[in-house]
């Protein structure tokens, strides 16, 4: 029984041990299990990729449904046709590989070549699709056109290829810029248009005058644009004309240089341009300063731009002559053409001539200048104006030249002054006649006389204009005796004479015109002068003296009464006289200042010593009588004041000289002469 028990105990340990093993092996397979579970699901997304990429792949390979050796026949040609394409793909990623540094804020204003240089590869990089995306695209199209007339690929697929590459419009042959960098170029070039009008205004500011009534090249400050901006307003405008942009840039060029010069030009003060006056006398002033400042604005600020236009614009010559054209225009070198016409244009006046005079010598002084500053096509305008204002100088000089000994002729027969003074015309043509032969007008006068005859294919000569004037001075000569018959009263025309031939001599002595009529016709006039002063004293104080003769006057005790009487009818008669000459020569004249104190004086000793000795002889004898006063009016001393202060000019009043042609209509030829006359230098 124990040995029953035992094994008993034996076969229940072996059983225990037997579940205990398959517990164990259960638990065991439970463990596999799961972690088989586990790891089927890791499987199954890439199962489910897998399974993606099989089905993308069939669709790829799907539309390919040619025999192996067609496909391996047409490799090498879609080899050829995607290369191309491949490399017009890269040049697009260079592309937009520069829009950061183009688009960067004040990339331009801070380094100019090195934006420029950016705007090259762009440049380039654009041309290079320009030249290529084209050709790509239809070697592309080729070889789906290939492809599908060869049945290599699914009709649809072949299609879809098709519209795809049309839809890329790079079949043109010269695609846009837009097109191939989405607006990138055009937006650098904005940055530079905006930098080329920075610099333009950073540097074009007015010159600063240091004397504005006196330009010249001393008184103006240094330019205000350096060589380093030219080269940079010049690498900035290449880079823009490049583009198609010369035009923008030549109108802000025009702009900002035009309105610079204009405000230098203003501070020298230009409103007398604008609405000249007609009256030649009026512009004498004006006329100077606008040839100063012409040769100012043509010299000096328009020299200056024109270089600055061709340095600027050193690649494009017509662009550089068309846009100073501009300048010259904006800057008012028209206003001073239009002023000088308007002189042109002015009343006649001989005063007239010497402005015309003026106009044509500034004009010719700066003829070289004009030429070469406004030669070109671009400058037809001020060309044609130039042309037509010295056509109108030239021929309104010569007109008024011509005239002048017609109207001196004419002038004949209107009065002598009433005062007996020298009349204005001889005031004033003697002066004239010495500025037209003067070294000032002289040579001018000549060119443009010879110009106008060369006109008419006729000579002329330096001779022929000192005759020309010579004969206007002895036509004014032969007026003389003609205004002196025009007097009533004989003295007074041997006054005039007097004044008139001492004026002639005093003027002329001395002067050009003087050395054409010779000294022996000048010592004629001095002896005229000598010859009427002598008439003159004769023919009116000389009759004072025989009125206090001595004749019948014997002192004597039985005739003192007698003698009285007779003195006293001789004071009557002295005084009479005396009181008449003295109020009517009180309004004559003599201009000249020593020759009115000389012929004063040869009056008070033509009168006073003769009145000094009757009255010492005979004075007593009325002195006596209760009624002297009556008789001896004037002492000594007053006949010598009274008589030393005759003849002293009067202010006269200034007024035009309007001159008659032979059909007795009014000229203004010689309009303003006598007021000319004092002016004249």
């Amino acid at each position: 029984m124990g040995m029953d028990q035992q094994e008993e105990d034996e076969e229940s340990q072996r059983r225990m041990s037997s579940l205990l093993a398959a517990r164990a092996a259960l638990r065991c397979g439970v463990e596999r299990s799961r972690a088989l579970t586990h790891a089927l699901a890791r499987s199954g997304t890439r199962i489910t990729e897998i399974q993606a990429r099989l089905h993308a792949a069939e669709a790829a390979v799907r539309p390919i449904r040619a025999p192996r050796d067609a496909l391996k026949g047409a490799g090498a040609n879609i080899d050829r046709a995607v290369g191309p394409a491949a490399s017009v793909l890269k040049v697009f990623d260079a592309v937009h590989g520069l829009e950061p540094p183009l688009l960067a804020a004040a990339a331009a204003k801070h380094d100019l070549p090195g934006y420029l240089a950016v705007v090259g590869r762009l440049e380039e990089a654009l041309r290079f699709l320009a030249d290529n995306c084209g050709l790509a695209a239809q070697w592309l199209s080729d070889i789906v056109e290939y492809v599908g007339e060869r049945g290599l690929a699914d009709p649809s697929f072949v299609s879809g290829l098709t519209q795809a590459l049309a839809g890329l419009d790079l079949k043109a042959d010269n695609p846009s810029a837009a097109d191939l960098d989405a607006g990138l170029l055009a937006a650098a070039l904005d940055v530079l248009e905006a930098e080329f009008c920075r610099l333009l205004a950073e540097h074009s500011a007015p010159l600063a005058m240091l004397d504005p009534d006196k330009p010249n090249p001393a008184s103006i400050a240094p330019p205000r644009i350096p060589a380093a901006a030219v080269q940079k307003l010049s690498l900035t405008l290449d880079r823009l004309a490049a583009n198609g942009r010369l035009g923008y840039c030549a109108a802000a060029y025009a702009d900002a240089r035009g309105d610079t010069v204009s405000a230098s030009l203003r501070a020298l003060g230009l409103d007398y341009l604008r609405d000249p006056t007609e009256d030649a006398q009026a512009l004498s002033p004006s006329v100077e300063l606008w040839g100063r400042h012409l040769e100012f604005a043509v010299r000096h600020l328009l020299e200056a731009e024109r270089k600055l236009c061709v340095a600027v614009f050193e690649r494009r010559p017509e662009a550089a002559s068309t846009c100073f054209a501009d300048i010259a225009a904006r800057a008012g070198i028209l206003d001073f053409l239009k002023f000088a016409r308007a002189v042109a244009d002015a009343r006649k006046d001989p005063i007239k001539l010497l402005r015309l005079l003026d106009v044509f010598d500034s004009l010719n002084k700066l003829r070289l200048d004009f030429n070469r500053l406004f030669g070109g096509k671009a400058c037809l305008e001020i060309q044609s104006r130039t042309r037509d204002l010295v056509k109108r100088v030239v021929d309104g000089s010569v007109e008024i030249f011509e005239e002048l000994l017609v109207q001196v002729e004419l002038q004949r027969n209107t009065p002598p002054p009433a005062d007996g003074g020298v009349p204005r015309l001889v005031t004033f043509v003697p002066k004239y006649c010495n500025q037209l032969l003067g070294e000032q007008y002289r040579s001018v006068l000549t060119q443009v006389l010879t110009i106008h005859r060369s006109w008419r294919k006729e000579p002329f000569s330096d001779k022929m204009l000192v005759d020309a004037v010579h004969n206007i001075v002895k036509a004014l000569e032969a007026n003389f005796d003609t205004w002196s018959k025009a007097y009533e009263d004989k003295t007074l025309s041997y006054l005039f004479m007097m004044n008139t031939h001492w004026h002639f001599f005093k003027h002329l002595k001395g002067t050009k015109m003087g050395e054409v009529l010779g000294d022996e016709w000048l010592r004629e006039h001095e002896q005229y002068k000598d010859y009427y002063s002598q008439i003159f004293l004769r023919e009116s104080w000389g009759t004072l003296a025989p009125l206090l003769s001595r004749e019948g006057l014997i002192l004597f005790s039985k005739g003192q009464a007698t003698a009285r009487d007779l003195v006293k009818q001789r004071f009557k008669s002295f005084n009479a006289s005396f009181a008449e000459m003295y109020q009517k020569q009180s309004a004559w004249i003599v201009p000249d200042k020593d020759l009115q104190l000389r012929l004063c004086h040869l009056v008070v000793q033509a009168i006073v010593p003769v009145y000094r000795s009757f009255m010492q002889n005979y004075g007593p004898l009325v002195e006596q009588d209760g009624s002297a006063s009556r008789y001896v009016k004037y002492s000594t001393e007053d006949l010598d004041k009274m008589l030393s202060t005759l003849f002293v000019p009067k202010p006269r009043r200034t007024g035009s000289l309007q001159l008659r042609n032979s059909n007795g209509k009014i000229t203004s030829a010689m309009t303003g002469l006598y007021r000319s006359a004092s002016t004249l230098q």
